[in-house]
């Protein structure tokens, strides 16, 4: 099987989904990841906060758009490296970006034909009057591009038509944790990422430009992907939405679920102290 992922920035393949991407790629499957923008304008801690103090370094002060993209490539590179992500491609586009532009749509959709995914993740599209999102803009770009590549034909286009089975939406809310706790959309995959959030731990250590190494790596890890895991039974978890229905023979139940002891789950899916077993850098 592959995976692609498409997001806005470097760091947010690992954030949202680094931990199910390190058991797909354990499970031998393929991982490609694109980012479509160089990440220099989010969370750019290291250098708005040296500009910041009264003796300021001159080199990260003087630093241009190339020198900010080699830097989050190199941290990219690396956190790809621990996750076990295959292939990185990367447009370095401005992070500005907050519309849908039909040469990204282009771009987007031939690499979509050349990697010929079974499975696409991007973020959960917020209205797209916020404009300001770029992670909106960001996944609206992959819709369209993936609409684009499942319409090629080789007499036109030179290449057949793209068949992705399923998208997977990540970056939606931890609640609800079932159908009837409120009204509207809800997560309804979760992915135990437990046996592998070590990788993630290390992978977001690699993202210190953007303050994302040390506590909030662990900070992020133990509210969000522990809340999922609160809602899984499991310690840690990436939760998605899919796009497509899926259809089965019969009704399904997983491992998982028959596997869970309701009596004893909240002690079993509190088992793991991060900071703990991951002191601070």
């Amino acid at each position: 099987m592959k995976i692609m992922t498409i997001y806005a920035h470097p760091a947010d393949t690992v954030t949202n989904c680094g931990g199910t991407l390190a058991r797909h790629a354990d499970n031998g499957d393929d991982v490609v990841a694109l980012i479509l923008t160089h990440g220099g304008r989010i969370h750019p801690n290291k250098y708005a906060e040296e500009w910041r103090k009264d003796d300021p370094d001159e080199q990260v002060v003087s630093s241009g758009v190339d020198d900010i993209i080699e830097n989050k490539l190199d941290e990219l590179r690396r956190a790809a490296d621990i996750i076990g992500i295959g292939r990185l491609v990367t447009f370095d586009l401005d992070d500005a970006m907050s519309t849908v532009h039909e040469e990204v749509v282009d771009r987007t959709a031939e690499q979509i034909a050349i990697e010929q995914p079974d499975i696409l993740i991007c973020d959960y599209p917020l209205h797209p009057a916020m404009t300001a999102n770029t992670h909106t803009a960001a996944t609206m770009t992959a819709l369209a591009a993936l609409g684009r590549a499942g319409t090629y034909l080789k007499n036109l286009d030179g290449r057949a038509e793209v068949n992705v089975k399923q998208v997977f939406f990540t970056s939606l809310p931890v609640f609800p944790h079932d159908g009837l706790s409120t009204y509207g959309v809800r997560n309804d995959v979760l992915v135990d990422i437990t046996p592998v959030v070590d990788r993630k731990v290390a992978a977001m250590d690699c993202f210190d430009s953007q303050g994302y190494s040390g506590p909030f790596a662990r900070k992020l890890i133990e509210s969000n992907n522990g809340e999922f895991g609160r809602a899984a039974g499991v310690n840690f978890a990436e939760a998605y939405y899919r796009l497509y229905n899926e259809t089965h023979a019969l009704l399904p139940l997983t491992e998982a679920a028959l596997a869970a002891d309701p009596l004893t789950r909240h002690v079993a899916y509190s088992q793991v102290n991060l900071r703990e077993r991951h002191p601070l850098p």
